[in-house]
């Protein structure tokens, strides 16, 4: 694996390289509202690993060792990072027809990126997308969440780990943690919804989501296998939470398998 930095529009975005002397179709990670290369920890490289796969993970602006964002958010920052960023990074880095791996935040940029560029519409189009824990609408038991942890951050100290587990992977954890915050709890956010857009996905879809998730219900999920114009399955997790990934590693990591392998086949028989 091998650490560093891409400029890109004059913003310095930090990147994680995993086996990128491999061959195979690229994954590409995109991390949740509070992520970053480091929140990530082991899982990209399990799941590489397991695939015999290359693997980019980064940073957004705002996150981890990248440049600081250079204003406050909008309710389109979704949009913007799917739209603009992501594009351009795969552009610059050259990551050919990627499977987009998203969680949270993150899976949602690749339901908007996935419908903005389908397949054929360009080299660096996603192939396919994993989602886990995606958002499409705004839900109470979301914005519930969120206020738990901006409680969670005031109390800091002892009785608030999240302070420290965010210094831990971010140069600067207090505007990581407010502009989230502010923007999911803000009061225009609460009528963003992409159903509509993510009718536009034909690509192949795997959306993950856990019983116990704090953040959302099983409605995000089965609202995008309702919606998407594509292949899509769904996988429903017991004793899972908001980090499937963390707290489930083995069925996703299969899951996701799954999906690789069958973008392969299909390549090999068209």
């Amino acid at each position: 694996m091998t650490t560093g930095f891409i400029a890109l529009d004059g913003e310095r975005l930090e990147l994680l390289h995993i086996a990128p002397e491999r061959r195979g179709r690229p994954l590409v990670f995109l991390h949740e509202g509070l992520g970053s290369v480091a929140a990530w920890r082991d899982f990209p490289r399990r799941l590489c690993d397991a695939l015999a796969a290359p693997g980019l993970v980064y940073s957004r602006r705002g996150y981890g060792r990248s440049s600081p964002e250079p204003g406050p958010r909008g309710t389109d920052y979704l949009h913007r990072e799917a739209h603009q960023v992501l594009p351009a990074l795969l552009a610059a880095l050259d990551l050919r027809a990627p499977l987009l791996v998203g969680h949270s935040d993150g899976g949602s940029i690749a339901l908007l990126a996935a419908a903005q560029a389908p397949p054929g519409s360009g080299p660096h189009a996603p192939a396919a997308i994993a989602v886990m824990a995606p958002h499409v609408l705004v839900e109470e038991v979301t914005l519930a969440g969120v206020r738990a942890a901006r409680i969670a951050w005031q109390i800091g100290g002892p009785a608030g780990k999240l302070q420290t587990l965010l210094a831990e992977s971010h140069d600067d954890p207090q505007s990581a943690f407010l502009r989230w915050s502010d923007a999911w709890t803000a009061d225009d956010f609460r009528h963003w919804n992409i159903e509509r857009e993510i009718e536009a996905i034909t690509c192949p879809v795997l959306a993950i989501q856990g019983h116990d998730d704090q953040y959302g219900t099983m409605a995000q999920i089965d609202r995008i296998a309702r919606r998407v114009g594509g292949p899509c399955r769904l996988l429903k997790l017991d004793r899972c939470g908001h980090a499937p990934h963390r707290e489930q590693p083995a069925a996703v990591i299969d899951a996701i398998g799954t999906l690789y392998r069958a973008l392969d086949t299909a390549d090999q028989s068209a």
